[in-house]
């Protein structure tokens, strides 16, 4: 097989919201993988410390209990760069991967009020090359997370090929997918809370558009995961319709998916698994044969797309340096 790239969609369970825990078990999934000759690496959405799934809940309105939650979610949540990035790329480092984690990020540049839905690009040189948020939080997801920018729409260059990402349902949004397409995507992570049928449709979807392979990657976490002392335990115990001992809340179904939008590896649902591809990159030269959709199956005679890829930050500051100087000149 010419160019094979060895690609690990890891299915496992979070320390839930637990920012050192989760760390600590990150660390340890790298190892694994790499032990197993992964060089792309992949994790679901909000990995660290974990998807917030109670916000889909009615009690998530309750004032209360849903401050002491958010608190709690905003206290383990990563900042870059931060004591937590640097042991995740000591640990991308040694391992020699490409690792893509996803986590909600507080951004400590400002109020370190706000927090994003966010993925990190870590390099096998044990570098932070990007950070990306999500665009648009879908639905109740707009009460924990902020929006993402045009400088998002990342697409790194590697020693294994041309790696990006998305999350969750913006592998539904179009124009974000045709941008990304236009990057020339070799390696697309989709990230996930879990996948149903309907995430299974829009990842191998997205592979088939893009010609690309995709490692399609959620979280695995049952009802007994959740701290007994988390505020909305009770609530999400409540909002699990399957009778067992310990239901599952998220089930996964994580895999590797080829350019034709076929299957490579899994999925694989209802545990922890490391789940591995062998992506031959040359396959995707013969698919674009057929259909390249920012290609040679593009019309940008009639359609055309206008991307603003610049950075938004929430405020600039203007200085009148020289009435500054006044002002703090003696006299």
């Amino acid at each position: 097989m010419r160019d094979a790239v060895r690609l690990a969609a890891v299915q496992a369970t979070p320390a839930f919201l637990d920012l050192d825990a989760t760390v600590t078990k990150t660390v340890s999934l790298i190892e694994e993988a790499a032990d197993s000759g992964a060089q792309v690496i992949a994790f679901g959405e909000t990995w660290i410390p974990g998807y917030p799934l109670w916000m889909f809940l009615t009690p998530s309105f309750d004032r209360g209990r849903s401050k002491r939650a958010f608190a709690r979610l905003q206290a383990n949540s990563v900042e870059v760069p931060s004591p937590a990035t640097d042991r995740l790329c000591a640990a991308a480092r040694r391992a020699r991967a490409f690792v893509v984690v996803g986590m909600n990020e507080r951004d400590a540049r400002y109020s370190g009020g706000t927090l994003f839905n966010a993925q990190m690009f870590i390099s096998p040189d044990g570098e932070i090359v990007g950070v990306r948020r999500k665009l648009m939080p879908t639905n109740a997801e707009r009460t924990i997370w902020g929006r993402g920018d045009g400088s998002d729409l990342q697409v790194h260059t590697t020693n294994v090929g041309r790696i990006g990402a998305s999350i969750c349902w913006e592998h539904w949004m179009p124009l974000t997918r045709f941008a990304m397409h236009a990057k020339g995507e070799q390696i697309h992570v989709a990230a996930w809370p879990m996948m149903p049928e309907t995430h299974h449709l829009a990842s191998r979807h997205y592979a088939f558009e893009g010609r690309c392979f995709v490692i399609c990657v959620g979280t695995y976490l049952r009802l007994s995961d959740v701290p007994d002392d988390f505020e909305l335990k009770s609530a999400l115990a409540d909002s699990v319709r399957v009778a067992a001992d310990d239901p599952e809340l998220l089930a996964g179904g994580s895999g590797v998916i080829a350019p034709d939008g076929s299957w490579l590896a899994g999925p694989v649902a209802g545990c922890e698994q490391i789940v591995y591809g062998d992506a031959d990159l040359a396959l995707i030269a013969g698919e674009q044969q057929f259909f390249d959709a920012a290609g040679h199956y593009n019309r940008p005679d009639i359609f055309s797309l206008s991307v603003d890829n610049r950075p938004r930050d929430p405020i600039s500051w203007s200085t009148d340096d020289a009435a500054k100087d006044a002002h703090t000149s003696p006299g």
